[in-house]
């Protein structure tokens, strides 16, 4: 016999919580009954201690995920959350499930898709986040996911969360680490879901945190990365280039650099070989995340992928590099013809370190693209 569709699931990701699993539990039943909820209790467990026999008692039901990791244990949870509303939260007890009213009080006053539980508009009892946390790790995060996705939310990170199910369906949810809390709130961003948030109280672990802060922190970042790769590389690296090579050009009519700014003109050098570097970078990762569907494969992205786009910058890496060589063979040439004795020929050899340099950038990054395009095709 079938059991009726729930209003609300409960999906809580499990890793040795036998201290704190069953209070959760018991307070997410309460508000059930409080409110008069039809809902289920999902338990996404990896634990090797009491958890999953803790929480089958208490009427939950426990999922074992395929491979351990946050976003793993979510993704194993959600496939089974069968609820109208689909709530999410940690079984460690930091988050205070009976604040749970909170969160449907403002999807229903809203009509949004998505409520997060702002620790940061809210309390943060003593002890509950480390201060770099607190001060600089999640509100950095939080300001570069606004700015990049335009979005206006306190605390992205926060774990405590509810979300439509018909809104949920519309989230390509498939990170398995931690990033799975950027992941969500960038595809509910992309989807153009409407995003509100409530404060909330945020308690101390009983058991040990595990949490790696800088780790966890660059997880973050990197997906970030994958999503927008072009603000935050290719544009960067754009500039630093262009500035760099302009600079050597227009150093490169004085007569007196090799004395009086020689060391400015290094640093443009460097300038223009670190910025390609970087706007290379930012190209393969925005054709890898297309390829991936981290994000859409835009008319830009397909040109650079197509094999006469990459023949093209192999013919111009290939080309700056002979540049860079002829260079540097004049230069020895001369050092030859003068005896192997002193040679006021910096600006050149630093023209022909950054040019050589920069077409094997390019080269590289060519061959790296097209790596990629024939594992694809392989696949």
């Amino acid at each position: 016999m079938d059991t009726p569709t729930p209003h609300l699931s409960v999906v809580l990701p499990a890793l040795n919580e036998e201290e704190t699993v069953g209070e959760c539990i018991t307070r997410i039943r309460r508000v059930f009954s409080d409110r008069g909820i039809e809902g289920e209790i999902i338990i996404a467990d990896s634990s090797t201690d009491r958890t999953p026999s803790i929480a089958r008692d208490l009427g939950a039901t426990v999922v074992r995920p395929a491979k351990r990791g946050y976003g793993n244990a979510y993704l194993a949870g959600l496939a089974r959350a069968r609820g109208e509303l689909v709530a999410i939260g940690d079984a460690d007890n930091t988050y205070d499930f009976l604040e749970l009213p909170r969160l449907l009080d403002r999807m229903e006053e809203t009509g949004a898709d998505m409520v997060f539980g702002s620790r940061l508009r809210g309390e943060i009892k003593e002890g509950a986040m480390p201060w770099l946390h607190q001060y600089i790790g999640n509100p950095l995060l939080t300001w570069l996911l606004n700015v990049v996705f335009h979005t206006h939310i306190s605390d992205a990170h926060s774990g405590f969360r509810l979300i439509r199910r018909e809104a949920l369906r519309r989230l390509h949810l498939k990170t398995g680490g931690m990033e799975f809390a950027s992941e969500m709130f960038i595809e509910a961003a992309k989807a153009g879901l409407v995003i509100e948030e409530v404060p909330i109280t945020y308690h101390p672990r009983v058991m040990p945190s595990k949490l790696d802060s800088f780790s966890d922190g660059w997880r973050h970042i990197r997906f970030m990365l994958l999503y927008k790769p072009l603000p935050f590389l290719a544009v960067p690296g754009f500039l630093f280039a262009f500035l760099g090579f302009l600079m050597m050009l227009l150093f490169s009519f004085d007569v007196g650099i090799e004395t009086s700014r020689l060391h400015t003109f290094i640093l443009s050098a460097m300038a223009f070989i670190g910025g390609l570097q970087i706007l290379l970078m930012g190209i393969n990762i925005r054709i890898y995340s297309a390829m991936h569907g981290f994000s859409e494969q835009s008319r830009l992205v397909s040109r650079l992928m197509n094999y006469l786009s990459l023949e093209r910058e192999l013919f111009v890496g290939v080309l700056l590099m002979a540049a860079g060589a002829i260079i540097g063979a004049t230069i020895v040439r001369q050092w030859i013809a003068s005896g192997l004795g002193e040679l006021e020929q910096v600006t050149n050899a630093v023209w022909s370190l950054a040019l050589f340099i920069s077409g094997l950038q390019i080269v590289f990054s060519a061959i790296f693209v097209s790596m990629m395009l024939l594992n694809v095709e392989e696949r």
